[in-house]
């Protein structure tokens, strides 16, 4: 039965809750539900009416085509000025020891070991610290851009730009001018968390807030930049913190059009000052992602990264609203894992990737960073493929 079908069923159930009738025909209707519409959903919707109404809308927009990109992470260091209670990754100053920091140079060599493969972007996000300043990421923008400028460069967070900006004395917007001339092309959307000051300040208290975060955004997108956003869940937030949270992007988007993906981020409690607060079920996790694709009507994509919540969770995401499950390539990334993702050293080859999305009926679309497709791999017979070396990263002694 296809997704239309399924929505008709749900609109003709007479037993059917009137709020959740209007907000099914809203779906079909392709209106916007209202903030008490997504708060309603968390507390009163089942799983199989969200995937029906988010599978809908995922596959007006998309079909079945889902989206991955052959991508590469550098992590330049995992020492940090800040102290988010959630982070497993990042050690703070004093905890250098147990941390790592990477010269241009050494960023120069990770990108120099990928010039025979087939990736069309390179990931960079990390900790903050003072000497990976303005001038540390131009001059590696600019090398990067010298050695091999076909490679899209999506880099750094909002919290990373806030600091160096302010360090330099720039604007939001002048910084991002720099960083774009030299050669900086997208920003992903890491750092959002909760926006909401009640859930923030107890969680990340002192790096940039709501407002900060979505300003720089909005400088990106004032120049011609694509951008992600992020939300965590699952830990200590409510409901309406979520809504609230998904509202401030929904504004955001209204205003200057440039976000490209919403990726929720699932709370993981290993490691961290939060490893007190349980884990949220895979059920809740696929609610999250129905949930907001109904909401967050004028993103293009929701995407589901597969080394944090699991192939397996990845696979039936794409029947909760997710078109797009990232596309790391190599065991590159320690943000998830160091946090207690079930992938511990998360390394998909191309075919392992298409495999996986084929498995689940779906078409398999290698996209660039700005979607614009790359491979369609619904026809693709594979030869044996290698997966890529892992790169061990530098540890400061």
């Amino acid at each position: 039965m296809d997704t239309t079908s399924k929505l008709a069923l749900i609109l003709a159930d007479a037993d059917l809750p009137a709020a959740l009738k209007a907000i099914a025909l809203k779906v079909q209707n392709q209106e916007r539900i209202t903030f008490d519409e997504g708060v309603y959903l968390y507390e009163n919707a089942e799983l199989g009416y969200l995937g029906v109404l988010a599978n809908y809308i995922r596959e007006q927009k998309h079909g079945d085509n889902t989206y991955f990109n052959r991508n590469f992470h550098i992590e330049p260091t995992n020492v940090c000025v800040y102290d988010c209670k959630f982070c497993s990754y990042s050690r703070l100053i004093k905890q250098k020891e147990e941390g790592w920091e990477m010269s241009v140079d050494g960023m120069m060599e990770v990108l120099k070991k990928y010039d025979h493969e087939p990736v069309t972007e390179v990931h960079i996000t990390g900790g903050v610290v003072p000497k990976q300043n303005l001038e540390f990421y131009s001059d590696f923008f600019r090398r990067a851009k010298a050695h091999r400028p076909e490679l899209h460069i999506k880099a750094l967070t909002p919290v990373e730009y806030y600091y160096i900006f302010k360090k330099a004395k720039l604007s939001h917007y002048d910084g991002m001018k720099y960083m774009q001339e030299a050669g900086l092309d997208s920003m992903p959307g890491g750092g959002a968390e909760i926006f909401h000051p009640e859930v923030r300040e107890k969680i990340a208290h002192d790096k940039c807030n709501a407002e900060q975060w979505l300003d720089i955004h909005e400088q990106a997108h004032k120049l011609g930049m694509k951008t992600n956003a992020t939300m965590l869940y699952g830990h200590i937030e409510q409901f309406w913190h979520r809504v609230d949270h998904m509202e401030r992007l929904r504004r955001q988007q209204d205003k200057t059009g440039g976000f490209q993906a919403f990726i929720p981020l699932k709370f993981r409690n290993q490691h961290n000052q939060m490893d007190h607060v349980p884990e949220v079920s895979v059920i809740e996790d696929l609610r999250n992602y129905a949930i907001a694709r109904i909401y967050m009507d004028n993103f293009d994509h929701i995407k589901a990264y597969w080394a944090m919540i699991s192939r397996q969770t990845a696979q039936l995401s794409l029947n909760f609203g997710v078109d797009d499950i990232d596309g790391t390539l190599d065991d590159t990334t320690k943000i998830y894992s160091m946090a207690g993702a079930e992938e511990q050293h998360p390394a998909m080859s191309t075919r392992d990737l298409v495999d996986l999305i084929k498995q689940v009926k779906r078409k398999p679309i290698e996209r660039d960073t700005l979607y614009n497709v790359v491979t369609d791999y619904s026809q693709v017979t594979f030869e044996d493929e290698v997966k890529p070396q892992y790169y061990k990263l530098p540890v400061i002694n």
